[in-house]
């Protein structure tokens, strides 16, 4: 029955918003298109942005360096590629179709491919050769009509392998299985019927045992959905629960007893959503909320604690654990929404200003006081990755993308590796031309076993040279600069999160 009702209220709010579309006059896509391809001369890292029309077929790269040994399989990056079809560009980054890059590594060399996924939504707006469905920020003139939540599906934000099924993950509808192989699309991953097109986010958790957590925001029925998934990949239990004034949540933590959730105060407004808004302007950021904290105790879902802290806007949690009653955790903060609900509709232009970025925070929950305290360090940041053995358990080390000096240009020139202890970090800088994607950690078969023995794999793209890298790092040694570096004279664009798949 609650399933039902949030399904009812999920499709009257995205229904509402194409309607208003219809009968309005806005200014068309075209205007978005056009700005754009008047700065691509004028800003080289507009190419990160172009996107594609069509997937890309396997190209062996060139190799530098030396493949480590024990590290073989394969390497998955999501993002949003389909920028425009038609004459009509997106307005926002999150809105562009979902491409699955796979580059496998093997002792013969490294081959990339690329693979739309054929979403319901990537084939009515093919078929239609225009966008003809709703998206994050951007709602067509003349849209269809919503009849599911996965009609607006675009599965272009992350990759998850578990259980034996690989899917690509977007954040307001189902996770939609591919073939791990061939990149087919197989279709939307059903975890129960009762839970069929429901939210499943971006960032689940895995825990060392093999569980795996996640959640789904449904923001028109004020709702947050909570999946354990057992380490086969049947689900375990799935329970809704209300929350009130709920925020745009992208990412979450656990611990070895808790759920942890930043609700940063960009706020869903459902009258601006029946209005005609896009989903993203239907969200107000109201300051005075501050950034609350909700601690869910694992096995009593409807017993939360909440705690607040400084207003801020949070996208990324690197991890978090529990130490003599205290919970702390990491994340990428920033002082307000600007850039969720600002700053990437210009990159779209192709326009690029920086009133303010991204700050690693160190945060601390006191379970006996009730006191939540934060501490910001000096590093602009984004895309935290620790070792996946150690996911809410005690940590030290994350692993970052890092700005230190990227110039007039969006994104990230270097990774770190940060002690969020001793507040010690090292640096490898790519360099004020190469534009740094994710990169995650990947654990060193058969070595100590310790946090951190390991590699750093992640792509970039070279702006001058207008081709992508592949590179590999000792983890505890980054300034040393890769291990191996693979190129291949092809662009793909800026993608989102990742992850490695042993052989």
């Amino acid at each position: 029955m609650q399933r039902r009702h949030v399904l009812q209220s999920l499709l009257a709010t995205a229904g509402s918003a194409a309607l208003g579309v219809r009968a309005a006059t806005g200014a068309s896509l075209d205007a978005t298109a056009a700005a754009f391809a008047a700065a691509e001369p004028l800003h080289p890292w507009t190419l990160g942005y172009v996107g594609l029309q069509r997937d890309v077929e396997p190209l062996p790269m060139r190799l530098q360096g030396r493949l480590p040994d024990g590290l073989v399989g394969n390497f998955y990056r999501n993002g949003p590629a389909r920028h425009m079809l038609g004459g009509q560009r997106y307005h926002h980054l999150f809105d562009g179709d979902g491409m699955v890059q796979q580059y496998a590594l093997t002792p013969a060399g490294i081959t990339h491919r690329g693979r739309f996924v054929r979403t319901e939504k990537f084939l009515a707006d093919s078929a239609a050769g225009h966008p003809v469905r709703a998206a994050f920020g951007t709602n067509p003139p003349g849209a269809d009509p919503l009849i599911a939540p996965d009609a607006i599906n675009v599965a272009n934000t992350s990759v998850l392998n578990h259980g034996g099924r690989f899917m690509a993950l977007w954040e307001g509808g189902s996770a939609t299985e591919l073939d791990a192989r061939t990149l087919d699309t197989r279709g939307p991953r059903v975890w129960s019927p009762d839970y069929a097109g429901m939210p499943f986010s971006a960032h689940p958790k895995i825990e060392p045992d093999g569980s795996l957590w996640n959640f789904g925001v449904s923001s028109s029925a004020g709702m947050l959905s909570i999946y354990r998934v057992k380490p086969d990949g049947e689900l375990a239990t799935a329970t809704t629960i209300r929350v009130p004034d709920i925020a745009m949540v992208h990412d979450f933590a656990v611990t070895e007893r808790h759920l942890v959730f930043l609700l940063p105060p960009l706020v869903f407004d459902r009258a601006r959503a029946e209005a005609g808004e896009t989903f993203l302007d239907s969200h107000v950021w109201k300051p005075e909320l501050g950034l609350r904290v909700l601690l869910l105790p694992k096995d009593r879902l409807d017993a939360p604690r909440w705690f607040t802290l400084p207003a801020g806007f949070v996208f990324h949690i690197g991890n978090a654990c529990e130490e003599r009653g205290v919970i702390r955790l990491d994340c990428i903060r920033s002082p307000s929404a600007w850039a969720a609900t600002t700053g990437l509709k210009e990159l779209m232009r192709g326009q690029y200003e920086a009133p303010e970025h991204t700050s690693v925070a160190l945060l601390e929950l006191d379970l006996a006081s009730g006191a939540a305290r934060q501490q910001l360090l000096p590093h602009v940041a984004e895309f935290p990755r620790v070792d996946p053995r150690i996911v809410g358990r005690a940590y030290r080390q994350v692993f970052t993308a890092a700005r230190v000096d990227a110039g007039d240009r969006p994104g990230f020139d270097a990774v770190m590796r940060l002690d969020v202890t001793s507040g010690a970090q090292q640096l490898y800088r790519y360099g004020p031309g190469v534009m740094v994607e994710e990169h995650i950690f990947v654990p060193r078969p058969g070595g100590s076993g310790h946090e951190g023995d390991g590699w750093l794999m992640g792509t970039a793209l070279d702006l001058a040279r207008r081709q992508m890298l592949l590179s590999v790092f000792d983890a505890q040694h980054l300034a040393d600069g890769p291990l191996l570096q693979a190129r291949m004279d092809r662009v793909m664009p800026l993608g989102l999160h990742a992850i490695f798949v042993p052989a």
